[in-house]
C-alpha cells in the first residue's frame, strides 16, 4: 500500500513539473489559432494569424536576420570551439584546469554584463576610427558577440568527449601509415562528431533565442527577439503567438531528430561491438 502511494505521489509530482513547464506553451499554441484577438476568450478556430504573420515584413526581416546570424555564428563558433578544445587538451593538466575555468566565466556571467562589456569594446574601436562614418554597430558586431558567447558552450560539449578518447587511437593511426591530418579527420573527428553536432545545435538555439547581448550590440538592426520585444511593448499581437508556436515546433523537431540520430548511432556502435565480440 505504501509503495502504491509512493508511486502515485511520484507520478503526481512529475505531472506537476511538466505541467508547470509546458502548459503555458500549450496555451500559447492554442491561442495562436484563436479567432478573437483577446487572450482570455477563445471564440473559434482560425489560421488568419499565421497568414498575417507571413505577410508581416518586419517580422520576416527580423526572422531572416536571426536565422542567418544563428547559422553563421554557430558554424564559426563550433569550428573555433572545437579547435580550442583540441588545443586545450594538448596542454598540461594544470594549464587545462586554468583555461577551462577561464572559459567557464562567460557561461556563468550575467548576460547583461557580457552585452555591456562587448558594447564598450566596440565603442572604443569606433572611437579609434574602426567602422567608418556609418559606425561600427551592425552585422559585424552582432556576429562577433554571438560567436563570443557560443564558443564556451562548444568547449564544454566537445571537451569531455575528447578526454574520453583513447590517446593510443591517434598514435595507432600514425603507425598504420596515416599522416597527422588523415589521422585527425579519419579517426579522431568521426569520434567527436556527435559532440560537435550537439554543440552546434546548442549554439543555434542560444543564438536564435538571445536578446540581451544582441540588444546592446545590434545598432539599428533587429533580431527576432528584439522585434518581438518592440511589438509587445505596445500590445501582444496574436501574430506573436503564431510565431512563437512555429519556433517551438521547429526547435522541438530539431531536438527529436538529433536524439533519433544519436540513438541510431549508439545502436550501430553496440551492434558493431557485439559483432566484433562474436567474431573473437
Amino acid at each position: 500500500m505504501k509503495t502504491q502511494h509512493k508511486r502515485l505521489l511520484q507520478r503526481a509530482y512529475i505531472v506537476m513539473i511538466f505541467g508547470f513547464m509546458y502548459l503555458p506553451i500549450a496555451v500559447l499554441i492554442a491561442y495562436s489559432f484563436n479567432e478573437n484577438k483577446s487572450r482570455t476568450v477563445f471564440s473559434g478556430f482560425t489560421l488568419d494569424w499565421y497568414r498575417s504573420l507571413f505577410h508581416n515584413e518586419m517580422i520576416l526581416s527580423a526572422l531572416g536576420l536571426s536565422v542567418v546570424l544563428a547559422l553563421v555564428s554557430s558554424v564559426l563558433a563550433t569550428v573555433l570551439g572545437t579547435l580550442a578544445t583540441i588545443g586545450i587538451n594538448s596542454m598540461s593538466r594544470r594549464t587545462q584546469l586554468i583555461v577551462n575555468n577561464i572559459s567557464y566565466v562567460p557561461v556563468v556571467n550575467p548576460e547583461i554584463i557580457t552585452g555591456v562589456s562587448l558594447m564598450l569594446l566596440f565603442v572604443l574601436l569606433q572611437q579609434a576610427g574602426i567602422g567608418g562614418e556609418g559606425g561600427i554597430f551592425g552585422w559585424a558586431t552582432l556576429l562577433i558577440a554571438h560567436i563570443t558567447f557560443n564558443v564556451p558552450y562548444v568547449i564544454f560539449n566537445v571537451g569531455p568527449k575528447l578526454r574520453q578518447l583513447d590517446p593510443s587511437l591517434y598514435n595507432a593511426a600514425l603507425d598504420l601509415g596515416c599522416t597527422p591530418r588523415q589521422a585527425f579527420f579519419k579517426v579522431i573527428l568521426p569520434q567527436l562528431t556527435p559532440a560537435i553536432l550537439s554543440a552546434f545545435l546548442i549554439c543555434l538555439t542560444y543564438s536564435i533565442d538571445d536578446f540581451m547581448i544582441s540588444y546592446f550590440n545590434c545598432g539599428t538592426m533587429q533580431t527576432l527577439p528584439i522585434a518581438i520585444y518592440s511589438m509587445t511593448r505596445k500590445k501582444v499581437s496574436p501574430e506573436i503567438n503564431a510565431l512563437s508556436a512555429i519556433i517551438f515546433l521547429v526547435i522541438l523537431a530539431i531536438i527529436l531528430i538529433s536524439n533519433h540520430m544519436d540513438s541510431r548511432a549508439y545502436r550501430r556502435n553496440q551492434a558493431a561491438i557485439r559483432k566484433g565480440a562474436a567474431e573473437v
